[in-house]
């Protein structure tokens, strides 16, 4: 994660501001005709009901900054009516690709597969320089598909974290020739690990506890698996309490939505006939995800692989199994057996968890189930943080400005526990809690974590 913030922090430096020529915009307009659903473009009935959704609209006011504006831009392209230039490319970029216009549009319209296609057709045609080739190609090509190579990468940084190192940069002053915003990032960054889950449960299936519900994989992700490997083994010992036998599918990679936000479709195509295959291989019941950002792409193999006759069959039985822990958790767990929490708590709504997977109030249901706690609702706690990835390092301005509005909502709860259920949203809002000088006070936790506190499944073992 650390390496493709820096590589995108580059990119958004040093991309030229004119990205090309009348050539460039020629063959950026056939890419983006090649790649956009146009049913779908024209399905939109420029309503408007997406616009005060919009997190980028709402700040800037300007109708291309809204769904209704860029779908009627990419629209215009497909038409030929206009050529697009780096107008277009920048309203593009400036998406956050939360998805909060899906679910208040009449029509319908898929926005974030519209916008993931443009993003591909735009990568397809750019003209990166070559050091930003070369690191797009190690992180997305040599780096996130090949776990354990991530998992080395973890002991590095593990090392780096717990050897004096970090602590040693940091009073030299080291980090300040960094950006602003990997700067914070590297100050609330978690302990990372070589140990894969596998390793950490010591076994590749645990059994349930009592009667077995059902059979379920474990989707582990790639940066959940080095960065929060903790709450990668709180999920299956609170699933496997809850009576479900889980299976940690060897084999399973990164789900690619870095790769399917960033225009890199055909790597993310690859990776999930990886997945479905380890999955298929398990035999398992249901797919679990704990990051809303990795079960709404997970949910979407079947669109990923549309046009593929090998795999569509295989993506539509892959993803109609795929299910948020909380879904799970919620009618089986017995909240009155856990220990009482007399804490505030409330709750930040992860914008693909919402928006793509349609999960709203299993995680709300858990929380003020818990005995003793207090849950106290966020105002526009369904509103993007800014994280939305690597947005917060591409686009800083837009970004710091959702999260200074977050935080002072948050404020105004007065809640001792800040709870989120994806790990770009954690770090976004432990970075808003630093930010906002809340860390005395406050602390931000994943749902599971919290959840395996109350109910004494939390290992705290050494990494």
């Amino acid at each position: 994660m650390l390496l493709i913030r820096i590589t995108c922090s580059i990119q958004a430096r040093c991309l030229p501001r004119n990205p090309g020529t009348e050539w460039w915009s020629t063959v950026l307009k056939e890419a983006l005709q090649q790649k956009l659903d146009y049913e779908e473009l024209a399905n939109c009935m420029r309503c408007g009901f997406c616009q005060p959704a919009c997190p980028t609209f709402r700040e800037t006011g300007y109708e291309a900054a809204s769904p209704r504006g860029r779908i009627a831009l990419m629209k215009a392209v497909a038409d030929g009516v206009m050529e697009p230039d780096k107008d277009f490319v920048d309203q593009m970029n400036l998406c956050l690709g939360c998805r909060a216009c899906e679910p208040v549009c009449p029509a319908g319209v898929p926005y974030g597969q519209l916008i993931e296609q443009t993003r591909e057709a735009i990568e397809q045609e750019q003209d990166h320089p070559w050091y930003i080739r070369m690191a797009r190609k190690t992180a997305f090509t040599h780096l996130f598909p090949h776990q354990r190579r991530l998992n080395r990468l973890g002991g590095l940084l593990g090392f780096y974290q717990r050897s004096g190192l970090q602590t040693a940069v940091r009073k030299l002053g080291v980090l300040n020739i960094l950006p602003k915003q990997l700067k914070e990032m590297e100050a609330i960054m978690p302990d990372a690990s070589s140990k894969g889950l596998s390793e950490r449960m010591g076994a590749t299936v645990i059994p349930a506890v009592g009667e077995s519900k059902q059979r379920v994989g474990m989707f582990h992700g790639c940066i959940m698996d080095v960065l929060f490997q903790e709450t990668n083994v709180n999920t299956v010992r609170l699933l496997a309490e809850a009576g479900y036998e889980v299976v940690i599918a060897p084999g399973q990679v990164c789900c690619g939505a870095l790769h399917a936000h960033s225009g890199e479709r055909e790597a993310a195509r690859s990776l999930a006939r990886k997945n479905i295959e380890a999955f298929q291989q398990a035999k398992v019941d249901l797919i679990i995800s704990n990051a809303g950002g990795c079960g709404a792409l997970l949910q979407e193999y079947d669109h990923l692989l549309h046009d593929d006759p090998d795999w569509h069959e295989q993506a539509k039985w892959f993803a109609s199994r795929v299910k948020d822990v909380s879904e799970v958790l919620a009618p089986s767990v017995e909240p009155e057996a856990w220990d009482e929490l007399p804490q505030r708590v409330t709750y930040q709504s992860s914008c693909h968890l919402r928006n793509g997977m349609k999960v709203t109030k299993e995680p709300v249901s858990l929380l003020q189930s818990i005995p003793g706690a207090t849950y106290v609702a966020l105002r526009e706690g369904d509103r993007c943080c800014g994280s939305a990835g690597i947005y917060n390092l591409v686009q800083p301005e837009m970004s710091g400005n959702l999260l200074n509005e977050k935080m002072e909502h948050v404020k105004a709860t007065q809640a001792d526990i800040l709870v989120t259920s994806n790990p770009g949203c954690l770090l976004q809002m432990k970075a808003g809690i630093k930010r906002a000088g809340l860390e005395d006070r406050m602390e931000a936790v994943h749902l599971v974590d919290l959840l395996a506190r109350v109910s004494n499944q939390s290992e705290m073992s050494s990494k």
